[in-house]
């Protein structure tokens, strides 16, 4: 059993705007998992399917089931689903910038009452991001973009999930950095067994640690398969994986939409 199934889900915004149409997804108990697609493709609006972030933008689920260890939790508000075991690192960091790391990493353990047992968790976190201990007294605000980015996913670590969803976590970042990131990223799957749903563009980082990958076209997955069969595929290598490795929209493929073979 799959610890998350979506199954062909819709969302709708304002109860106008189909945004997703129909997406399936599992990721596997300790799997490593990418969702690819160009901006605007949907890959956002899925993670706060999940999540259970849609609300604040006049968003919801409309068809469609998301289970979590066989259990369906659409009918869950987000701080309960926090509680199963899903955890979602927004696009963009979201740090408390007028906190330092610790504090914003206690920030996230409101569920937990063991102050030992929190304090344990916050050495563990600086443990696996020593850049984070160099800067302790820092303002969040104060750190890099790189640094921020490990602190927002160490915070996330604090509830101790069972899914760690992450919305593009190397946007903005050098590449050096994106390549530290990800390694913690595999780390974190390898180490902990905690499962991964990772959305990026940067197909050529993800595919490159991830086991299976997803790809979302105008909120459509129209492709799904191991991530060494996605590298191999010539399309994705057009549209992906070309010169400069820079994701691309995908209008601007003209053969795009005539190779069907692979899009049924």
């Amino acid at each position: 059993m799959a610890l998350l199934s979506v199954n062909s889900v819709e969302v709708v915004y304002d109860q106008v705007s189909l945004a997703v149409k129909g997406a399936s997804l599992e990721v596997p108990q300790a799997g490593l998992v990418a969702l690819l697609g160009a901006n605007g493709a949907g890959k956002s609006t899925i993670l706060k399917s999940i999540s259970g972030l849609l609300a604040p933008e006049r968003g919801a689920v409309t068809r469609g089931t998301i289970t979590f260890e066989g259990e369906d939790i659409l009918a869950l508000d987000p701080p309960t689903r926090v509680r199963r075991g899903i955890v979602h690192v927004l696009e963009g960091r979201k740090v408390f910038e007028h906190l330092t790391p610790l504090e914003n990493l206690l920030a996230a353990t409101t569920m937990y009452s063991d102050r030992a047992r929190i304090d344990e968790m916050a050495e563990q976190m600086f443990e696996l991001f020593p850049r984070l201990k160099t800067r302790a007294k820092a303002k969040a605000g104060y750190l890099s973009g790189g640094e921020q980015q490990m602190l927002a996913i160490a915070r996330a670590l604090m509830t101790r999930p069972k899914l760690l969803m992450m919305d593009e976590p190397s946007l903005g970042l050098a590449p050096l950095l994106v390549d530290e990131i990800f390694d913690i990223i595999t780390r974190i799957n390898r180490e902990e067994g905690v499962a991964v749903l990772l959305v990026e563009q940067n197909a050529v980082a993800a595919l490159d640690v991830v086991q299976h990958a997803y790809l979302i076209e105008q909120g459509r997955i129209v492709m799904s398969g191991p991530a060494e069969v996605l590298r191999e595929n010539p399309d994705i290598k057009e549209a992906y994986l070309g010169s400069g490795a820079v994701a691309v929209d995908y209008h601007a493929v003209k053969h795009y939409r005539r190779r069907k073979r692979w899009l049924a």
